[in-house]
């Protein structure tokens, strides 16, 4: 069985539940170990790097120490989180003058970071060529035929990661590939790098709108039937300003917003209570009742 240190952050235990209890469902059908991190700490989420570096870096390095301390590589579902710590572990690997820092702060906590683990997007324990292979094998029909839009938001690639060509950080495709495995259809979505406003929700209200309502769009001019997401502000804004994006501009969209392992989910033969479907603002029911799955159990 393969095992993580899993970094939940301060979202999955509040507005993301739905992402913490879908991927903690779909490493179960799959056989790999999320082992939360034990007492883990807030990464500073976007802003606090921009407040005062240094203990931003302090924050990140304590449950990298931390994971390290457990024996185990860590994944995180959210993108801020995943880039914060992925950061930060590339730093203190690089720089030894900035790890003797880090190191002398985490004295305190009885920590010590020697830079043996590595950090991953939650979506990249699923997208191996094992986990894809028993994607494909254990997959019902439920997600058969349904267009998905793959949503990977701004950072998930960003900074760009070593060994990565230019194609790869431009166009990536492996979202799409986990969703071929899973039975869908996924969409071509020429946005789906894009930001989806993050905190210019509190700082620009207009201009967040705008964005959102182009990322809308994008996925109806290509058929889709849901967005898929992999981080939780991404899903957040997408979701929950739906109905002001259709105030601002007389529109009518009705496009739910999922996370990517609620789908996977659903293809895995999980009941759709036990991934959190079904307390959305834009109702997904269209997408659980559609034919194909019909057959497929609800608990």
């Amino acid at each position: 069985m393969t095992r993580y240190a899993y970094y939940p952050g301060c979202s999955l235990e509040t507005m993301a539940a739905t992402y913490h209890v879908s991927s903690m469902e779909v490493a179960h059908k799959l056989g790999i170990e999320l082992e939360e991190l034990e007492d883990w700490n807030c990464c500073g989420a976007t802003a606090y790097s921009h407040v005062d570096e240094l203990l931003a870096t302090v924050l990140c390095a304590r449950n990298l120490a931390i994971a390290e301390k457990q024996g185990l590589n860590i994944v995180a579902p959210c993108n801020a989180c995943y880039k914060n710590l992925w950061t930060t572990n590339a730093a203190l690997k690089r720089d030894a003058d900035l790890a003797e820092h880090m190191n002398y702060a985490l004295e305190a906590d009885d920590l010590h970071y020697l830079g043996s683990i590595e950090v991953s997007h939650i979506m990249d324990a699923f997208v191996t060529p094992e986990a894809l292979e028993a994607i494909r094998h254990k997959a019902n029909d439920r997600l058969k035929g349904l267009r998905v839009a793959p949503y990977y938001g701004c950072q998930i690639v960003r900074p760009r990661r070593p060994g990565l060509n230019q194609m790869q950080v431009d166009d990536p495709q492996y979202f799409e590939e986990l969703l071929a495995a899973a039975g869908a259809d996924p969409v071509p979505y020429p946005y789906k790098l894009r930001c989806c406003g993050a905190a210019l929700m509190v700082t620009n209200r207009p201009a967040a709108v705008a964005t959102l309502r182009d990322l809308l769009q994008n996925a109806v001019d290509a058929g889709a039937e849901v967005i898929a997401t992999t981080c939780p502000l991404c899903q957040t804004n997408l979701e929950c300003y739906q109905a002001e994006v259709n105030r601002a501009y007389d529109a009518d969209y009705q496009m739910p917003i999922l996370y990517f392992t609620q789908l996977l989910g659903l293809a895995l033969g999980v009941g759709v209570k036990r991934l959190g479907i079904g307390k959305e603002l834009v109702s997904a029911e269209a997408i659980v009742k559609r034919p194909a799955a019909a057959a497929a159990k609800s608990e």
